[in-house]
């Protein structure tokens, strides 16, 4: 019994919620359900360094480019990676952004975000109400963290050196 680590204990107590389990029906709940982050947004006016250091201070890989409280693009990391040239941190967004992106409303399915993800290869996809007003954006983290939701487990108790793999016994992982 001293072995027994605190997860096996709760799994023997009656007011424990059975496990979560990841069906097609999780894939078909609605993207709100995965908690996305409010959009920063700026205007195609604002210029490059603007969104960058916007991106930076925020932690994020991309912001939204909005004219007239409408969707008008989508500034990622990828777009300055491929499209910035030396000293053009002075341009507009509008000159480097990716214009019109492809959308999704916070009560489409998750399933219609992985499939934008994989197909389009994004990252990011914004979220928009009906009059294509920016509500919020879905990323590939947000997925990923509710995926690792089903599995905390297996997830968040690896071993901290993949080295050693099945050999690792210690509670010194996740």
């Amino acid at each position: 019994m001293e072995e027994w680590i605190e997860e096996d204990l709760t799994l023997l107590s009656k007011d424990v919620a059975p496990p979560r389990v990841l069906d097609q029906q999780m894939l078909r709940e609605p993207i709100r359900h995965l908690n996305p982050c409010a959009p920063l947004s700026l205007p195609p006016s604002a210029t490059v360094l603007q969104a960058i250091r916007l991106m930076r201070e925020h932690r994020i890989g991309c912001v939204l480019v909005v004219e007239a409280d409408r969707l008008a693009g989508i500034m990622t990391e990828r777009d300055l990676l491929l499209k910035l040239e030396q000293g053009g941190l002075d341009r507009p967004l509008a000159a480097l952004m990716t214009p019109d992106p492809e959308v999704l409303h916070p009560d489409d399915p998750i399933v219609y975000a992985l499939n934008k993800m994989s197909v389009g290869g994004f990252r990011h996809v914004p979220l928009v109400d009906a009059e294509r007003r920016p509500v919020g954006i879905v990323s590939v983290k947000d997925i990923v963290d509710y995926l690792c939701d089903f599995f905390p487990n297996d997830v968040l108790t690896v071993p901290p050196d993949t080295a050693r793999g099945e050999a690792w016994t210690g509670r010194d992982g996740g």
